[in-house]
């Protein structure tokens, strides 16, 4: 294996959804770094369908105070239906995933109290100095979502070479409303996802979360 290849496997490998973060800002000019790795992403056609609102500082702290709020108050607004259904192995690999976290951090099955209010944690941007929101212009559709993963992906590997740490999450989507009037953001862009991120908390509980993958024999199928 070359030195190239197992570098590149390493970070694949070290990259996790991380939930608890220091509150130390990274730098400009490395944060710049990042997106312009991100920008390596491919596209259909190199349309580059992203948008993103990276948010830092008084304004994250503004989002912090209110997200949690309006999710209470039964406020949600999506762009994207949440309309998947899990069944079979999908579902298994969903609990599993959920015991491994919810293990990680003590708490147990039948305490909903604690795990509703882990679950909160996602509108604080689990204490993560900054925030990564993901918009796809219209009218584009399912095709320009998967190049929109694909940014994301890159970017969250970008975040990992760096020694950084990232969570996406869907939930920050259920506000779309919300976060594009607070951030200004034109109608037309509709809110896929956002990405906590920045220096993961090494002694956090959440961040001991180990999730098994499935082997290639599982869901590849070589032919010839």
């Amino acid at each position: 294996m070359s030195d190239h290849v197992h570098a590149f496997s390493t970070v694949v490998r070290e990259r996790r959804s991380l939930r608890a973060f220091l509150p130390d800002p990274v730098p400009a000019a490395e944060l710049a770094a990042i997106f312009d790795d991100a920008a390596r992403a491919p596209s259909n056609c190199n349309t580059q369908p992203w948008v993103v609102h990276v948010v830092s500082g008084a304004k994250l702290e503004e989002l912090r105070e209110t997200l949690p709020g309006e999710f209470l108050a039964g406020r949600i607004s999506m762009d994207f239906p949440y309309d998947g259904v899990y069944e079979g192995v999908y579902k298994s690999r969903q609990h599993a995933a959920a015991h491994a976290l919810y293990n990680a951090m003590g708490i147990p099955r039948e305490d909903k109290a604690s795990r509703q209010q882990a679950f909160m944690r996602n509108f604080t941007f689990f204490d993560a100095p900054h925030v990564a929101f993901l918009f796809l212009p219209e009218p584009f559709g399912l095709r320009e979502a998967c190049d929109l993963g694909m940014f994301a992906q890159t970017l969250m590997l970008a975040l990992t070479a760096r020694g950084l740490g990232s969570c996406p999450q869907t939930a920050l989507g259920f506000q779309a409303d919300q976060l594009r009037a607070a951030l200004a953001v034109d109608p037309s862009h509709k809110l896929m996802f956002g990405i906590s991120f920045g220096f993961p908390d090494p002694e956090a509980a959440a961040n001991q979360c180990v999730t098994e993958r499935a082997s290639v024999d599982d869901f590849v199928i070589f032919h010839g």
